[in-house]
């Protein structure tokens, strides 16, 4: 019988730990490697089957990873998604977890010559290890990516909502006219437009769809569409404003739930009349030479939440010095703590201004919300529309 020299034997043994752990290594750097969640469990199931001498390896169907009861490696047989690695000799398995130890699914490893050693064991469960955490890395990334595609997205449709606002805004002789719209995320519901119609005269409204981000956008749109379509065909408010209402109730439940408030308004710059439709809306403002007001209240509820609905028109002369503003609840429900900014003072700001030009009176309301808000963080988007008919005298827009 041979004598064995244990220091021989001693040093054997430590050769092969020293080898195993640094196929272990290698097989971490090359999963690590990986940034796809795919990659990263073929990569994982290879290295297993070769380092171990297996016949093959294949992630069993439990656990939160999908594509994992897709993902195999080797000779694999028929009906492996049954196998759990426990119910079969010629098997052994090892979990992955992530950080919660939560299962995110079992490695199981098939070879009929002989059972895994304990060596080999510890290289499993360690390979596993790494490889959970290089699932869950690869996931995050996955998630990254998304995310970065959603901003592309919500950039994307940002920039074509902001071309749907009036690029420029008509001069009318002896009157001035601005608008600001803030969204409160990327995108948002609130609908604004300008135009001048066939017949001459121009053609307001200032709209909001109920909620807001990407939903309130696609309905704002379809909305914008819709309404322009109509408003170009000359048809009276009212019957437009009906038309709009169970055009937008027939798309069915979730448009519904998307409703719209809107005041429609056309206005003769020649005759300096209005006719105005309020469907649902906050009440617009309107204020004559002795700055007396009245206020543009609603006729019938929001567009879309009740069929055939009929609305009334409001017809007003606008005189010299006299101003209107429409507006979302964007404005009103600026708030302070459990204060908010609401239709009593936004009326009392624009009674007070004395300001002639549109744009600096909105610039110097938007400021007034904002020191108003203290700080706090927009909560709706944000649209409003001035318009003054300046005196004979007139100071210039």
């Amino acid at each position: 019988m041979p004598f064995l020299d244990p220091d021989r034997s001693e040093t054997i043994g430590f050769q092969q730990e020293v080898a195993r752990l640094e196929a272990l290594l290698e097989a971490s750097r090359q999963i690590h490697g990986a940034l796809q969640l795919d990659d990263v469990l073929h990569c994982a199931l290879k290295i297993t089957v070769k380092e171990l001498e297996a016949d093959g390896a294949f992630f069993s169907s439990n656990g939160a990873i999908e594509t994992a009861r897709q993902t195999f490696y080797g000779d694999v047989p028929n009906g492996w998604l049954e196998i759990n690695g426990k119910d079969c000799e010629a098997c052994a398995s090892v979990p992955l977890l992530d950080k919660r130890g939560r299962l995110l699914t079992t490695l199981v490893v098939l070879r009929h010559e002989k059972p895994l050693s304990l060596e080999e064991h510890d290289f499993l469960e360690g390979l596993a290890l790494q490889s959970a955490v290089a699932v869950e890395n690869a996931r995050q990334h996955e998630r990254l990516l998304a995310w970065e595609r959603a901003q592309q997205d919500l950039a994307a449709a940002r920039a074509v909502q902001t071309s749907l606002l009036p690029h420029n805004i008509p001069e009318i002789a002896g009157y001035g006219l601005d608008f600001r719209c803030r969204t409160c995320y990327e995108v948002g519901g609130d609908y604004l437009d300008i135009f001048l119609l066939p017949d001459g005269r121009y053609m307001m409204t200032v709209a909001d769809v109920a909620g807001k981000g990407f939903a309130s956008a696609l309905v704002s749109g379809s909305f914008r569409a819709a309404f322009r379509a109509m408003a170009a065909a000359g048809l009276p408010l009212d019957e437009l404003a009906g038309r709009m209402n169970d055009l937008h109730h027939n798309d069915g439940p979730e448009a519904r739930r998307k409703y719209v408030t809107a005041i429609v308004m056309r206005l003769d710059a020649e005759r300096h009349e209005l006719e105005m439709v309020n469907a649902g809306h906050n009440p617009g403002f309107l204020t004559d030479e002795h700055g007396q007001y009245h206020l543009i209240k609603a006729s019938g509820p929001p567009l879309g939440m009740f069929p055939k609905t009929e609305y009334a028109v409001e017809h007003h002369s606008i005189s010299q010095g006299g101003k209107l503003m429409l507006y979302t609840d964007g404005l009103t429900e600026v708030s302070r703590g459990d204060d908010e900014f609401g239709t009593e003072r936004l009326l009392s700001t624009f009674l007070q201004s004395t300001e002639s030009r549109c744009g600096v009176f909105l610039d110097c309301l938007w400021e007034e919300l904002s020191e108003f808000a203290d700080g706090g963080k927009q909560q709706d988007d944000m649209t409003a529309l001035a318009l003054i008919r300046y005196r004979a005298e007139g100071a210039a827009a």
